[in-house]
């Protein structure tokens, strides 16, 4: 494990009021941590060998062990992870490692209330627009263009390619596999690594050569090429013999890869239309960054006929700081917090989210919290005046909660301050009159179902709809007051022609998991996930080769043990109760799932789902 310091910015920013964030950028060969006590402020850096663990959790539990042997004991709520790899859906499968896990399952193994999982550069991309002059080498001319698009690609033990666009708000990242389009080579030096390659693979990607092991590759094709004898060598070591020992195969080995690498680039640049620049990233290039300035890639990057002077005004970069994923990833969990709070009303959302702000917003903030009537009332130049900033710092806030400007900001904030639904939950009480009552019971309802809305994962529902809709059965376990909602889930399934049964006999919930085979389906319906016997007929299920969808606390036993999780952590005292508004979030999720099953996969008309979608949509009257 190798240690890099402290990073943090010039100027202070308050620290996050539930807890410092963890941040990961694990690739094939490491895996880099930080905590972002601030926005920006990043503490205990590390970096560990994949190669020592023997998945993503021991390696997370070996980070977090070291953290609190510096720092004592810390609580982490929140998470975002950078990974090299694919992601779609919550079940993972590392293309360069042998790892495979699923997100759910992380989360709550760690104990956390969020876990993002993107692609490491799309994480990347995202940091593009923070980085400094001092953080990146330009390589050759050009100027970048503002609020342009700019391009990435890195090789390390892949290649890494994506792009940010920016928009009227913020930026958009592309989630994109390029580094596995086909190579094509320039010249017939190149074909005749190509032609190397093909012995092994009969598709030849980008990936294959511009990267740690296609350095490998480049050197023994043209050992062979030049007819010499050369001794095994790794990536790392061909960079050695070439910058310090002036090794000449070595030094056309990494020729040749820089040229690759502008061509690469040269496409990129050209496909996105990227006059904001093209960034280098990866953990290669940065380690032969004199290097590299005089080599082959901008040469090659010009080259392209009648685009060379289309090419020649896009700046190329060389991404010189040591973590810049980790920065990427900050932002797109922060983004992701910003637009899911939790906050039932626009007020409490702006108090949530005030620290994360810059400390001219943070002004307007505060003027928001302590005059809403007069913000909603006076025009921008006056509150720019009475929060003591300017104009477009008022825009900046109202963008940074994700509004298109102060007049949707006011707009919203009215109804947030002058909407019939509670700020808080109201207690019924034993005076209330009829009408006092009535209006208590819907509000707090209403109340708790908003909460739900903001605090849904909507990966586990992704993920419990693919299993239910490759369902070949499907059975309903409930007791109590959770009955009635397993009783609408089978009237609901069964119209889709999937046979489909109920229990609500604790006695009948293991003989009928016997029967179940790979293909079936449990949804095991439970307020609190306790009950010994459903718990024993879930074990007994997954046994089978049955996945198990629980709709329960997201703390409970049934929690841990199903293949899937839909949290519904709403706290009713069912014990002097009758738990009334978990039983409406229940049906609420047995209502998404089966608009999710109606629609057809990625919302595409499956065969048989027009029929689907008419049988529920006559029952829903949607």
């Amino acid at each position: 494990m190798t240690l890099e310091p402290d990073t943090e910015q010039k100027h202070t920013r308050a620290a996050y009021s539930d807890g410092p964030r963890l941040l990961a950028d694990i690739g094939a060969t490491h895996g880099r941590f930080a905590l972002e006590i601030a926005p920006g402020v990043l503490r205990n850096v590390a970096v560990l060998l994949c190669d020592d663990y023997p998945g993503i959790v021991p390696l997370l539990n070996a980070y977090l062990a070291q953290t609190q042997a510096q720092s004592g004991h810390i609580r982490i709520t929140h998470a975002a992870f950078a990974l090299a790899n694919p992601i779609s859906g919550d079940f993972i499968r590392m293309t360069n490692r042998d790892w495979q896990f699923s997100t759910e399952e992380v989360r709550r193994t760690l104990g956390l209330t969020t876990l993002l999982i993107v692609n490491d550069f799309t994480a990347l991309a995202m940091a593009l627009p923070g980085f400094k002059p001092e953080d990146l080498l330009q390589i050759g001319g050009g100027k970048p263009i503002a609020n342009a698009v700019a391009g990435v690609l890195g090789p390390g033990t892949g290649l890494g390619v994506s792009g940010v666009i920016p928009t009227v708000d913020g930026f958009v990242t592309l989630g994109s596999e390029g580094g596995h389009v086909n190579f094509a080579p320039a010249d017939e030096r190149e074909f005749a690594i190509l032609q190397y390659a093909w012995r092994e693979w009969q598709h030849v990607s980008n990936e294959r050569l511009i990267s740690g092991p296609g350095m490998e590759i480049i050197y023994r094709a043209l050992a062979l090429r030049n007819g010499v004898e050369a001794p095994q060598r790794d990536a790392a070591a061909i960079m050695a013999a070439a910058l310090d020992q002036r090794d000449p195969l070595c030094l056309e080995v990494l020729e040749c890869f820089a040229g690759m690498l502008g061509g690469a680039a040269a496409n990129l640049a050209v496909t996105l239309g990227a006059f904001g620049g093209i960034f280098i990233g990866g953990g290669i290039v940065p380690r032969m960054a004199e290097w590299f300035k005089t080599s082959p890639f901008r040469t090659r990057f010009e080259a392209k006929g009648r685009f060379s002077s289309y090419l020649a005004q896009i700046p190329t970069y060389v991404i010189m700081m040591p973590t810049p994923a980790l920065y990427g990833v900050s932002s797109i969990l922060s983004e992701h917090l910003r637009n899911r709070s939790g906050a039932n009303t626009l007020m409490e959302r702006v108090q949530h989210l005030q620290a994360e702000l810059s400390p001219a917003e943070q002004r307007v903030a505060q003027l928001v919290i302590e005059h809403p009537r007069k913000v909603l009332s006076e025009p921008i130049a006056e509150i720019a005046k009475l929060a003591d900033v300017s104009q477009p710092t008022v825009i900046r806030f109202c963008r940074s909660l994700g509004f298109a400007g102060l007049a949707d900001f006011k707009l919203k904030f009215a109804g947030s301050l002058t909407g019939t639904i509670p700020v808080r939950h109201s207690q019924v009480r034993m005076t209330d009159s009829t009408h006092d009552l009535s209006a208590k019971v819907i509000d707090n309802t209403v109340s708790a179902i908003l909460k739900f809305r903001d605090q849904l994962d909507v990966n586990s529902i992704d993920r419990a709809i693919d299993i239910l809709r490759r369902a070949k059965r499907v059975e309903f376990y409930a007791m109590g007051n959770s009955r009635v909602v397993a009783l609408d889930g089978q009237h609901k399934f069964f119209r889709f022609r999937i046979p489909t049964s109920s229990y609500g006999d604790s006695h009948l919930f293991a003989l009928a998991a016997e029967l179940l085979g790979p293909g079936d389906v449990v949804v095991a319906i439970s307020t609190t996930g306790q009950l010994p016997e459903l718990l024993d007929a879930v074990d007994v299920a997954r046994a089978a080769g049955a996945d198990v969808i629980a709709i329960t606390s997201s703390k409970s036993q049934l929690a841990r043990k199903a293949s899937v999780c839909l949290a519904v952590d709403h706290s009713e005292d069912s014990t002097t109760f009758l738990s009334m508004i978990s039983r409406i979030l229940q049906l609420l999720l047995i209502d998404i799932m089966a608009v999710g099953i109606s629609l057809g996969p990625a919302g595409e008309a499956a065969e048989g789902d027009s029929e689907r979608r008419r049988l529920l949509i006559s029952h829903l009257d949607i």
